[in-house]
């Protein structure tokens, strides 16, 4: 994956696209960094919080050792030499790729994750931490992206990647994960939680008034404040994820079109749904789609918050009316 890597306040839980900072009195959150993204973990019963960050990092580690393209020993490293090849797979790489296969499917291959071979040619060979401006390395022979191609029998746990394209599971397997984790740590520990991997956010229960989120392009922005109560947020960016290959500007969000970075006019979206995988599905699918984004999301149905390239922010369908835009 794309490198698929304390805190008690009296003041309103602040987010940064998810990320706990400032936890509601009688609360517990911790943040952390994994995956080179901010983790956090915000529960209402206290007492919990030290079991809940157990739960969400014995996952992560679960998935990291499943989906990580980064880490030489994952199944999905060797399912990506294989290529051709039936590779016999975990139950938590089935789930992912089946996730990742129905992303594709939902966004008519906006959200693809046979695109792995074109992030390497684009220069994200490695963890984000080490990616360094300077020449692009000869890519592997790929070919265009087609996740249709991609076959997986979800009750043998059979997985076939074709020749020619290799799977990053990014786009989904963060929000997965979030979902996941927030609905052992409710269920475990009878308390709402709060729970966000880089950006993707998910929530089970809520406190009354809801989870207080600050949704921003990067950590100590300014954005806007809105009430979550159920679901998830997920906000993907050009912003941050960027560097140079060649003397031009790359960026993680690739187009399956082009095989290249998507050039479209927004360079974030934030999504509120019925969950951060749906929420992250629809905010990868609208940076990609472009001009037709808006269109896509109202259709959708999707509370959206985009910002354009020059800086404008835009509000689609029923985005949080409790929000305030901050000064």
């Amino acid at each position: 994956m794309r490198s698929p890597h304390e805190n008690a306040s009296h003041r309103t839980l602040r987010v940064f696209a998810g990320t706990p900072q400032e936890p509601m009195s009688g609360f517990g959150s911790r943040r952390w960094t994994d995956w080179s993204c901010t983790v956090g973990v915000s529960v209402t019963n206290r007492s919990a919080l030290l079991s809940a960050v157990h739960v969400v990092r014995d996952l992560m580690r679960e998935v990291d050792l499943a989906a990580s393209r980064f880490r030489t020993g994952s199944e999905l490293t060797r399912v990506n030499w294989l290529a051709g090849v039936p590779v016999p797979v975990s139950r938590t790489l089935t789930e992912l790729v089946g996730t990742a296969l129905d992303a594709a499917a939902e966004t008519d291959g906006a959200v693809d994750p046979t695109v792995g071979l074109d992030l390497m040619a684009a220069g994200y060979d490695r963890d984000i931490r080490l990616v360094g401006d300077g020449a692009a390395a000869a890519p592997w022979p790929r070919r265009r992206a087609d996740w249709s191609e991609v076959w997986l029998d979800r009750e043998r746990g059979l997985l076939r990647v074709p020749r020619g394209l290799a799977l990053d599971l990014g786009a989904t397997a963060k929000a997965w994960t979030a979902d996941r984790a927030v609905a052992r740590v409710a269920q475990r520990f009878d308390t709402a939680a709060l729970v966000e991997i880089g950006g993707d956010l998910a929530v089970a229960g809520a406190p009354e008034g809801g989870w207080r989120v600050h949704v921003a392009e990067r950590e100590g922005e300014l954005g806007q404040d809105i009430g979550v109560h159920a679901g998830g947020v997920a906000t993907s960016t050009t912003t941050v994820r960027a560097w140079q290959r060649d003397g031009q500007p790359m960026h993680h969000l690739i187009d399956p079109r082009t095989g290249k970075p998507s050039r479209g006019p927004w360079r974030t979206v934030t999504v509120a749904e019925e969950s951060a995988l749906a929420a992250n599905t629809a905010s990868t699918a609208a940076l990609v789609l472009g001009d037709a984004a808006e269109p896509w999301l109202i259709n959708r149905g999707a509370p959206a918050r985009l910002v354009h390239r020059d800086g404008t922010v835009v509000h689609l369908g029923d985005w949080p009316v409790e929000g305030i835009e901050a000064a």
